[in-house]
């Protein structure tokens, strides 16, 4: 099996020779970037598993490689940031970023992050089928959400969480339990996480965000009217 390769992107060269040095524990390759502009430039002649993205770099922002990353793929991003400014945060998530870490960090959470989001993008997807539901559809295989027949630009998360609701609609689930599930292990953090990609999944879900039950007190819950 082919040796899963890693992007470090940061301007600060003792923290991508960290990273390195974890990340080859778990037999990963990586490549290394020390600003936006060499990240965007080895993508376009490297094939990689997952990108580790600082915000704060010269010559191009990681907000900005963010953005132009999700032009045209979803290939799993974490993003570094030495400041834990909120705004920092959402506006990552709103852009696609999978997953967020606050300098400084454990190398070893940074390490178990990646391995569930690599485990998780590598499973394939057994479900080949559509599930519509009322006017929402989603294709398990193309990974395409469809409201009224029109497509929806939803971030990795976005679709994640609407697919995990749709699994298993009609149950509550509290916040930490969507962050477990979504998420893929024991946030640390903020649950106002999960709070915000509600907001932003019902923006795009329209007339359908409705579907999506504020339990107060206990969490959230998907809720169409229809049976199982």
């Amino acid at each position: 099996m082919d040796t899963l390769k890693i992007l470090i992107v940061d301007d600060e060269i003792r923290i991508r020779e960290m990273i390195k040095e974890y990340i080859s524990l778990e037999d990963l390759e990586a490549d290394e970037a020390s600003d936006g502009l060499e990240a965007l430039n080895l993508l376009k002649t490297n094939e990689y598993s997952l990108i580790i993205l600082d915000i704060m770099m010269p010559k191009i922002d990681g907000l900005s490689v963010l953005k132009k990353i999700r032009k045209t793929s979803e290939i799993p991003i974490i993003m570094l940031t030495a400041r834990g400014e909120e705004y920092d945060k959402l506006f990552g998530f709103e852009l696609g970023a999978d997953d967020y870490l606050v300098k400084p960090f454990s190398p070893k959470e940074l390490l178990a992050r990646i391995k569930v989001i690599l485990k998780r993008s590598k499973k394939s997807v057994s479900d080949s089928e559509k599930i519509t539901i009322q006017g929402i559809t989603v294709d398990f295989t193309s990974r395409n959400v469809y409201v009224d027949g029109n497509l929806k630009n939803l971030t990795p998360k976005e679709y994640e969480l609407l697919s995990f609701f749709i699994r298993n609609r009609n149950k509550v689930f509290s916040r930490q339990q969507l962050l477990n599930s979504v998420w893929g292990y024991d946030f640390i953090g903020d649950d106002r996480t999960v709070d915000t990609h509600i907001k932003m999944l019902r923006e795009n879900l329209g007339d359908y965000r409705k579907f999506i039950i504020t339990v107060w007190g206990t969490g959230y819950k998907f809720e169409s009217g229809e049976n199982q």
